[in-house]
């Protein structure tokens, strides 16, 4: 087994693929065995790995799947990690709540999303999520139904099951955009955009930077009353496009090490840093020690370490496995804290993702003294360590409660 630690996550695919394509249209990537720098065995999608011949064309997902051990299958016969009712105790939320309508946009199509959806909520007492009760909606952005892969199926499961685990009355509305081409994603971010309702839209994928970026960040700042968020990344210490866009929230991971009492450290694959094309922002003024003239990231985390991952359910079969999984990555983080920002129902008409993010970046946040967020001081990612007050590994920490979101 290859021994790697997350900062290496982003090789380009060597060595023997993992047996099997996906049983989908769009055939699957094969993906890699990798060990963590903490021990555990991980298998690495080919969706979320990234290749020389995608920079500046291609975005990946950003999540993982945790290998019990040497010996057992990654087929799970019920469900294991943490529960929705584990990250309400973990970041002090209700057990009811939401409103409006969380936009989830990802590639390619997820044939079975409204069943598996629903397997999940059924087995942690969550409301019914379908397209009869007006709950779940799917969108082709390009008017038609894409081609299925099932890595992006995966990460289309993580992204629905935990929005609703978090924000259980508002609507989850997947926006499938016809591929993984940067344009196409684009292209469901702007369809998204304008749907009645959304309040939320939760992009829980990336690519690494490219010189051209700027160009796109008009597609966050395009209508008031939608808070954006993104994936920061699942490379420690490296910077990823949309999350340094400075009209979007970036979500960075922690790892969740206890419940009882709540302990979490900064998750050593976190993506962050200072953006290598984008400006700091005026809400960052306050960190501008750290980030100088560029754009830092990520501004707030949640979990994310496979090792202390959550519970997914998807019954498309993906390199020989469906079924229950345990699931980690800032793909996590994001669809977690859009269920958090909508539980907390403070997104109005006039809101957009910048005020947002002045609130989050008040003086005591920034200085690690707001009681609105767990300040995470222990850990790191690449080459930064977790820090008192803002850093680059997970921002101004997790969220407590709903008050400041």
């Amino acid at each position: 087994m290859t021994k790697l630690t997350p900062s290496l996550l982003l090789l380009f695919i060597a060595g023997l693929p993992f047996a099997g394509l996906a049983a989908a249209d769009e055939p699957e990537k094969p993906g890699r065995y990798i060990q963590s720098d903490s021990g555990h065995r991980l298998f690495v999608p080919g969706s979320t790995l990234e290749e020389r011949a995608d920079l500046g064309r291609r975005a990946h997902t950003n999540h993982l799947i945790l290998v019990p051990d040497e010996n057992t299958p990654r087929i799970l016969s019920g469900p294991a990690g943490h529960s929705p009712a584990d990250l309400r105790a973990a970041y002090a939320l209700p057990s009811v709540g939401g409103q409006g309508v969380i936009a989830i946009i990802d590639a390619y199509d997820y044939p079975t999303a409204e069943h598996d959806l629903n397997v999940f909520a059924a087995q942690y007492g969550l409301p019914a999520c379908t397209t009869a009760n007006g709950c779940f909606k799917v969108v082709y952005a390009a008017g038609k139904k894409p081609a299925a892969n099932c890595g992006w199926s995966q990460e289309a499961a993580l992204d629905i099951e935990w929005a609703h685990a978090m924000a259980p009355n508002a609507q989850i509305v997947l926006m499938e955009a016809a591929s993984n081409n940067l344009g196409d994603l684009f292209l469901a971010v702007s369809k998204a955009t304008v749907l009645a309702g959304v309040t939320e839209l939760s992009n829980s994928w990336g690519a690494s930077e490219f010189s051209t970026e700027k160009n796109y960040d008009a597609y966050f700042r395009a209508r008031a009353g939608i808070v954006y968020f993104a994936s920061s990344g699942d490379i420690g210490g490296q910077t990823s496009y949309p999350a340094v866009s400075p009209y979007v929230i970036a979500v960075g991971g922690t790892t969740l090490l206890s419940l009882h009492p709540v302990t979490e450290s900064a998750w050593s694959g976190s993506g962050g840093g200072k953006s290598k094309y984008e400006p700091r922002p005026a809400y960052q003024n306050g960190v501008q020690s750290l980030t100088g003239a560029a754009r830092g990231v990520p501004d707030i985390s949640a979990v994310a370490n496979p090792a202390t991952g959550v519970a997914v359910y998807d019954s498309t079969v993906c390199n020989k496995t469906s079924g229950w999984m345990v699931f980690g990555g800032t793909s996590v983080s994001s669809p977690v804290l859009a269920g958090i920002v909508n539980l907390a129902d403070n997104v109005t008409p006039s809101t957009t993702t910048t005020s947002e993010l002045t609130t989050l970046y008040s003086a005591p946040a920034v200085a690690g003294t707001d009681s609105d967020f767990r300040d995470v001081t222990s850990g790191g990612a690449g080459p930064f360590p977790a820090r008192a007050g803002w850093d680059f590994v997970t921002g101004v920490g997790s969220s407590i409660g709903l008050s400041g979101k």
